[in-house]
């Protein structure tokens, strides 16, 4: 019983996280709710990962989860975008950032519809926890990146979400303990350093979610490697 729930407790601290970088967005911080949001992507690939290695998957589980992707990677970089970029056009902007959740929306409905009998190993269009991903790295770097160059690639998100375009799927792909690790060690280091005035918490988060990235990009690379190595194995031996 009490397996059967961790997935979807770790799907509700994905809400969680994606409600608090709402409110941090509407108190002006903004590089906090952008870490919120990184925060919930993390935890959204530990819970589908921990239901499959739980065995513990399930219709529940899987409408929940789309109900914290609107939230956390939706609503979320909608607010941020407006706050930081389309702030200055008043209503219109509004609208304009409302266009992330809506299009976010229309490609869950139909990821929901088309994961039974589609490509396990493709998704049809940009998911929306990397989308939604991105704009928060987007907000953590608006300090070199002009605003024309953001907006032009929120849009493109949006876009990209509801595309026909075949983007590679990880699912199969196991997460080692180490990656779980890390997950804790840069959560931990988004905690001390935001409460240490002393340090420079924006550079050393950067630092962590790149050291982040290519500890994954390096695992799948290295994963890739043994199963080309162990192909060629079989056809030699046969």
């Amino acid at each position: 019983m009490i397996r059967r729930h961790i997935p979807n407790t770790i799907t509700m601290g994905n809400i969680l996280f994606g409600f608090l970088a709402i409110g941090q967005t509407a108190t002006g911080e903004l590089q906090n709710a952008a870490i919120f949001i990184l925060i919930g992507m993390m935890l959204d690939s530990m819970d589908g990962w921990s239901a499959r290695k739980l065995k513990v998957e399930s219709a529940f589980g899987k409408e929940l989860d789309s109900l914290a992707d609107i939230v956390t990677f939706g609503v979320a970089p909608a607010m941020l975008m407006y706050s930081s970029t389309f702030l200055n056009i008043g209503f219109y902007g509004l609208l304009i950032a409302a266009c992330f959740p809506l299009f976010g929306a229309y490609r869950l409905a139909r990821f929901n519809i088309d994961d039974d009998t589609g490509d396990k190993n493709y998704f049809t269009g940009v998911p929306i926890t990397a989308a939604g991903g991105i704009i928060a790295l987007l907000t953590i770097f608006n300090f070199i990146i002009p605003q024309a160059v953001i907006s032009a690639i929120y849009m493109l998100l949006c876009v990209l979400m509801v595309s026909r375009i075949r983007v590679p799927s990880l699912k199969d792909i196991p997460v080692p303990k180490y990656s779980i690790l890390i997950t804790l060690l840069l959560v931990s280091l988004i905690v001390v350093t935001r409460y240490n005035q002393s340090i420079e918490y924006s550079s050393l988060i950067i630092l962590a979610i790149l050291a982040y990235i290519s500890f994954m990009i390096i695992f799948i690379l290295l994963k890739r490697k043994r199963l080309r190595d162990a192909t060629a194995t079989n056809e030699h031996d046969m």
